[in-house]
Order: C-alpha cells, then sequence, then structure tokens
C-alpha cells in the first residue's frame, strides 16, 4: 500500500507558488510609451502563398514621394507586379519589371529629391559619433535620423524603405522601391529618398532566393516574386485593416534603452552602437 499512499500524496500536494515577475528595467517602455500608427501610414503588400508586409510610411520626411505612393495603392498600381530583384546582403527592390506599365493619371513623373528635410534635434542622439555624419539619433515618433547641423536625413538601416531611381536624382518616383537586406546601406543616405520602413514581413524580404545576375535582377520571370496587392490601410476595410502602435523615443525610458545598448552588462564586451543598431520597436494592435 506505500506506493498508492505516495502517489496520492503526491496528488494532493499544494501547487508551488508561481514565480513573481522580475522587476521593470529602466528601459522597459511603459504604456504611455506605445502611440498609435495612423491608417494612412500604414500600407500592406500582400506576396504570393498569402506573405502579408507591413510598411509604415513616413510621410513628414518625404511629402512629394508619399503622394505619389499613397496614389499608387489607391489605384492599385502595384497588383500583379513583382519583387524583380534581390541582391545579396544588399536590397530587395519591386514594382514593374518591365518598366512598361503605364502610371495613373496624377503621379508627378520626376518629384524632386527629397534626401533631406531642415535639420531638427532628435529626440535622443547617440553618444557617439556617426561614421556618415556629425550626429545621428531617433526622433520622437521612432525614426533613425542624421545630421550635419544643416540637414537632417532619415538612414538606410536594415528594413527601411528607399525610392529605386536612374542616375538623375530627380528621377524616382515611388513606383520603384527597395529594402536593404543585410548590412546597413549608409553610404546611400542623402542619395536615395527614404519613404518608409518595413515593421511586419521583413522576414519574408530577407528570405527571397538571391540572383546571380547583374546586381540581383532576376535573369527570368519565374524567378520573381509576384505582388498580389498593395493597399493603404485607410483604403481597407476597418475590420481587415492592421493596426500597429510604435515606442516612441521622447521619454528617459528610451534614454535608458540605449545607455544600456551602448554600455552592456559585463560579460558583454562595449563596442558602442549605430543609429541602426537601436531597436524601434512596434507591435500589433488586435487581430488583423
Amino acid at each position: 500500500m506505500l506506493i498508492p499512499f505516495l502517489l496520492f500524496a503526491a496528488q494532493a500536494a499544494p501547487a508551488a507558488p508561481a514565480a513573481p515577475p522580475p522587476p521593470p528595467l529602466p528601459s522597459d517602455p511603459i504604456a504611455g510609451d506605445w502611440r498609435p500608427i495612423p491608417d494612412d501610414e500604414l500600407m500592406v503588400m500582400t506576396l504570393d502563398g498569402d506573405r502579408r508586409v507591413v510598411i509604415r510610411l513616413a510621410a513628414r520626411f518625404a511629402p512629394a514621394h508619399l503622394a505619389n505612393i499613397r496614389a499608387l495603392a489607391l489605384a492599385h498600381w502595384w497588383d500583379a507586379t513583382s519583387v524583380y530583384r534581390v541582391q545579396e546582403n544588399w536590397v530587395a527592390q519591386w514594382g514593374d519589371a518591365t518598366e512598361k506599365k503605364p502610371l495613373p493619371a496624377g503621379i508627378v513623373d520626376r518629384p524632386p529629391p527629397e534626401f533631406e528635410i531642415a535639420d531638427f534635434a532628435p529626440a535622443q542622439t547617440l553618444p557617439r559619433p556617426d561614421a556618415y555624419a556629425l550626429y545621428a539619433g531617433i526622433t520622437a515618433d521612432g525614426w533613425p535620423i542624421a545630421g550635419n547641423g544643416q540637414q537632417a536625413w532619415l538612414t538606410h538601416c536594415y528594413g527601411m524603405v528607399g525610392v529605386g531611381r536612374d542616375a538623375l536624382p530627380s528621377t524616382g518616383n515611388g513606383a520603384e522601391l527597395f529594402t536593404p537586406i543585410g548590412q546597413s546601406a549608409r553610404r546611400l543616405d542623402r542619395n536615395y529618398t527614404v519613404v518608409g520602413r518595413i515593421i511586419e514581413g521583413m522576414k519574408y524580404m530577407s528570405a527571397l532566393p538571391r540572383s546571380d545576375a547583374t546586381m540581383g535582377f532576376y535573369a527570368t520571370e519565374a524567378e520573381r516574386m509576384p505582388i498580389v496587392s498593395v493597399r493603404l490601410a485607410s483604403d481597407m476595410p476597418a475590420a481587415a485593416r492592421p493596426r500597429y502602435e510604435y515606442r516612441a523615443a521622447d521619454n528617459p525610458r528610451f534614454a535608458a534603452l540605449i545607455a544600456m545598448r551602448e554600455t552592456p552588462a559585463a560579460p558583454t564586451v562595449r563596442t558602442g552602437q549605430t543609429v541602426c543598431d537601436v531597436p524601434l520597436a512596434t507591435r500589433p494592435v488586435g487581430a488583423p
């Protein structure tokens, strides 16, 4: 009877109390640090295989190009186009590979370059000089920027979205877009207009097969990744819209995050960080 008694005793023993949650870190965000991204600043690209890519649009940094991009999305211009260039450790690019698809009415074919904006201080400035600029930091609304004291500009970090163009700076209209998929592409700063950042689905863009052809352009149509649709969230049924919040940087908790990553706890060796190393958190809200 000893074994049944032991089994009964084990079943009757009270469960051990759950371990208390760890105390919050100074770098942990609070509820008020999360702020909504407007529906008209979210663009949803659906790739073949029901793979969703969500882009946060940088509306105030490139208004002329964003006007074109919104018009292209509202006209469903990107539907049935493709991701047609994937260059290892560089970029994935999408749009009309044939360069023959007519643009919708009202598109400005040659908007002025929007590489820079008037200089302003970021909410958080990194403590070390930037190799590509006089300073670098994060805006209050969560964008990576650099500046020289006269102009500021968005930086080409992993997942940022830039406008493809020909040799002349005024030849990018927003129909052809790209995202860095490997190392940060900071040498493109102030040379290509940045219009947003991928906040969902970057795993799909970075996992596409690399092309061995010149500059990563796929050699055949069969290699291209079809784009099923591109929609502004504001143009989608309310129940289907993705909703996101970004982590604001204008608070001491974000400053603590930068300081923690700048000087990590032992045994991690301090090496510093660049603006592209700073995590820019977003999070989905609700189910869609």
